[in-house]
């Protein structure tokens, strides 16, 4: 019997990125190859002309998948069509109990000292949307984009820690003498932040943010090898096009998982995945990740 968490995250891309109707079989194979347990996309479109990109997905892979989707309408300066949502979408091999999306804030120029205007920040709903499936609770994450935008990703990881210690209640609560029961929270996404981030070191539970703390298990830098670039312009065209540095910015975070029955929530590997084409074209401009996370309570098949 299986005792392990296969979570994969990727950002699809699949809007404002060029080559959709090619990269979409490239992430099919990908997903029927890697056979994760859940998926967090992120990046996701849909519109009245325009079927669900994830669900697309799900539909035109081998495995059965269930699959829900959260986001939010882009401003018709930016994105003509009224009707397009962008956010996250959760994939899971069980039923999905229940699902909830989050739009989050921005710093707010004159409150947070640098804090600065930007029409991106401020036309993209940038979210945290929560899936629940097999009593996992699974959060798909995306930040705002620019290296310069600190200020306003600080804001969204305090955020989103509130936000799943709301969600979570009592669950991840440590009492003396006894054994928390179940996996911890497990969060993922394209945070748009590099691990020696403020935000990146408060999620690790490495830097306070305005007095607050908190600590989530880093996969890659628990389990993975090497630097872990998921925007590599060496070996992504898309990246290259774009001129960005080579950076770590897509992670698997796994709550705390301190004395837990089973050492449920251990982070054993951590890897790179959809990093090379496997129909002709690389899958997204971000590289994906894959965690297997011990899961002592998995269900049976």
């Amino acid at each position: 019997m299986k005792t392990t968490l296969r979570v994969l995250t990727l950002n699809i891309g699949s809007l404002l990125e060029p080559d959709w109707d090619r990269r979409r079989h490239e992430i099919v194979a990908w997903v029927d190859r890697l056979d994760p347990d859940v998926i967090c996309f992120q990046e996701v479109s849909e519109g009245v002309d325009r079927p669900n990109t994830a669900g697309w997905i799900a539909e035109a892979a081998s495995r059965d998948w269930h699959w829900v989707f959260g986001g939010d309408h882009l401003p018709a300066d930016m994105w003509p069509d009224t009707t397009t949502l962008f956010g996250s979408a959760v994939l899971s091999r069980w039923p999905i109990e229940e699902w909830r999306y989050h739009r989050l804030g921005t710093a707010h120029p004159g409150i947070v000292p640098d804090a600065t205007t930007d029409a991106v920040v401020d036309a993209v709903p940038w979210e945290l949307f929560h899936a629940r499936t097999a009593g996992i609770d699974l959060f798909s994450a995306h930040l705002a984009p620019a290296p310069s935008h600190g200020a306003h990703r600080r804001v969204q990881v305090t955020e989103i820690d509130r936000i799943i210690a709301a969600t979570r209640g009592e669950r991840d609560v440590q009492r003396f003498g006894e054994r928390r029961q179940g996996l911890p929270p497990i969060l993922c996404g394209d945070f748009n932040a590099e691990p020696d981030s403020d935000e990146i070191r408060y999620l690790s539970g490495l830097t306070p943010l305005e007095g607050d703390t908190t600590f989530y298990l880093d996969a890659w830098r628990t389990a993975g090898d090497g630097p872990g670039f998921t925007n590599d312009w060496r070996r992504n065209p898309y990246c290259a096009a774009l001129n960005v540095h080579r950076k770590r910015i897509d992670y698997v975070f796994v709550g705390d998982a301190f004395v837990r029955r089973g050492h449920a929530g251990r982070v054993l590997s951590a890897e790179l995945v959809a990093d090379e084409p496997l129909t002709g074209i690389v899958a997204s401009d971000h590289f994906g990740v894959l965690a297997e996370i011990v899961w002592p309570d998995r269900p049976g098949e």
